[in-house]
């Protein structure tokens, strides 16, 4: 079933209807492949910089520290083990990757679910033309009130010009980003949704 979302200017004002072919569209399937684009997109943003030192990397000496018997103690083969203090640290972490692979088709399918989802909400609305004639943050600010984007906004644009990003840069609850590489995550973090015109064709061409 075919969707019809509002085409604003930067006043805010409706100036026509933009009509998504039901291609671009799925309600049926892709909740696993939306679950699992959000997961491995945040695994990807996580450092894995975590490191501890092993028994062989800790300083000291590796002297046994008194004989194997008699003593009545513990019997101990170096005084950097993990039992003892300010040895080495047993099964901790090293640095590592934690991005997990994700195959094109899933992707794809995620993305357009996403869309499809934020569509069925009224959560999106494309800016014809989507444009910037000044660098000043309280313009934006502006331009966004009129439109009624209130909470979170993810500005969607074909390619980014000085005007847009410098506007922008300092609205802590606007993503800009591009067409052709916009991902679920960002389509499910924001209230919002702003398409620039000129950026449908590259939008479709990822989720068709």
């Amino acid at each position: 079933m075919s969707k019809t979302i509002d085409i604003l200017n930067m006043k805010g004002d409706k100036i026509g209807d933009f009509e998504i072919a039901d291609q671009y569209l799925e309600f049926e399937k892709g909740t696993q492949a939306v679950h699992d684009a959000v997961v491995a997109f945040l695994s990807e943003l996580r450092a894995g910089t975590a490191s501890t030192k092993t028994r062989a990397e800790v300083s000291g000496s590796g002297k046994k520290p008194f004989k194997q018997k008699g003593l009545g103690r513990a019997r101990a083969g170096a005084t950097r083990n993990p039992v003892w203090r300010h040895g080495g640290v047993a099964f901790g972490p090293k640095p590592r990757s934690f991005a997990l692979g994700i195959n094109q088709k899933v992707k794809r399918l995620a993305l357009k679910r996403a869309f499809s989802e934020r569509t069925n909400e009224a959560a999106v609305a494309v800016v014809d033309p989507f444009t910037f004639e000044t660098k000043k943050t309280k313009d934006a600010v502006a331009a966004l009130k009129a439109m009624k984007c209130d909470g979170k906004v993810l500005c969607i644009v074909k390619d980014y010009d000085d005007n847009m990003l410098c506007s922008l840069a300092n609205i802590p609850t606007v993503c800009l980003m591009k067409a052709s590489s916009v991902n679920t995550y960002q389509m499910l973090w924001a209230d919002k949704l702003l398409i620039g015109k000129d950026a449908l064709d590259d939008l479709f061409q990822r989720i068709g």
